[in-house]
């Protein structure tokens, strides 16, 4: 199988790395300083589960020279996967399989706005892993591991093979039938606490600290499992209490990355976040005041990032 990893920060690094140690033809995307050092010295991956080197077929920023991907894991951003699925539009296959494990609710809508034939699935991944330096990632905690379905809740031949991958590659890959209820879960957690961090500047336990703040952070969650509900995802009261089950036991010191990104100056993933949840509750008629509250204050500063 040739296999297309594209982007090898901290998420198609790690998993990415681990497929290189299988029988397939992997191939990684990448830029600049980081891809000539993974060009020369091998993807060197730090993990607590073990160290190690993984050497791909191929490491190239040339998208004329990838052979056509049988599978291709998006290891970007998820505000970067139209322009990735653009731009690998003329070098895929009516099959080609497209795993997307970004944050976010809406990345196989994305592909398939784009190539509205691809085999596009839904995915997500739990790690914490992150670029450190030049041809380097650091993995810190938490089992590595894929939740990743057919779109249609289908046990198909495609991801049961899918699922022998990552067995061969030795990390969790977890099949599942409501892969939509999977993100959702995901992004209830992780959109709640991103964008009032981004707003507040402070880690979650002076978040949690602040009856106000702790208030407006249920008040968010509430909206965005409103809107779920709204789209027919089968989002249940136990969902909302699982995530805040998670945000009372996360350390004092803790940020998500989309508010370090905001908090730099970067790109972030505001628009993917509650801006998608703005967007989808004037579509749906769900009232959504606190997000649009939270997007609207940060998007100045993404706009200033972005440049637009």
């Amino acid at each position: 199988m040739n296999i297309l990893i594209y982007g090898i920060g901290g998420v198609g690094g790690y998993f990415g790395g681990k497929l290189t140690k299988t029988n397939n033809h992997i191939t990684f995307i990448a830029r600049g300083k980081h891809l000539d050092a993974v060009q020369k010295n091998g993807l060197q991956v730090s993990s607590y589960k073990g160290d190690f080197v993984a050497g791909p077929d191929l490491a190239t920023d040339d998208l004329s020279k990838i052979p056509t991907p049988d599978l291709v894991i998006l290891g970007v951003k998820s505000w970067q996967v139209p322009e990735t699925i653009e731009a690998l539009k003329p070098y895929v296959k009516p099959k080609t399989l497209f795993l997307p494990l970004q944050n976010g609710a809406a990345n196989a809508e994305k592909i398939l706005e784009v190539l509205p034939d691809a085999q596009a699935l839904g995915g997500l991944c739990r790690i914490v892993a992150f670029k450190d330096g030049p041809g380097k990632i650091k993995h810190l905690t938490f089992e590595p591991s894929i939740t990743f379905g057919e779109l249609d809740g289908s046990l198909s031949d495609r991801v049961k093979a899918l699922q022998e991958l990552f067995q061969e590659a030795d990390f969790v890959g977890d099949l599942v039938e409501n892969i939509q209820v999977e993100i959702w879960k995901k992004f209830l957690f992780i959109c709640t606490i991103s964008g009032i961090g981004g707003l507040t500047r402070v880690p979650m336990g002076k978040i949690r600290s602040s009856e106000y703040l702790f208030n407006m952070m249920k008040d968010t969650a509430q909206e965005i499992f409103n809107v779920a509900k709204a789209k027919g995802i089968a989002l249940t009261e136990k969902h909302m209490e699982s995530v805040f089950e998670a945000i009372q036991n996360q350390e004092a010191d803790v940020t998500a990355s989309t508010q370090r990104d905001i908090m730099e100056g970067k790109p972030s993933e505001l628009d993917n976040f509650n801006g998608y949840i703005v967007r989808e509750g004037k579509r749906l008629g769900v009232s959504v005041p606190v997000n649009e509250l939270i997007y609207e204050c940060l998007l100045p500063m993404e706009k200033e990032a972005r440049k637009l």
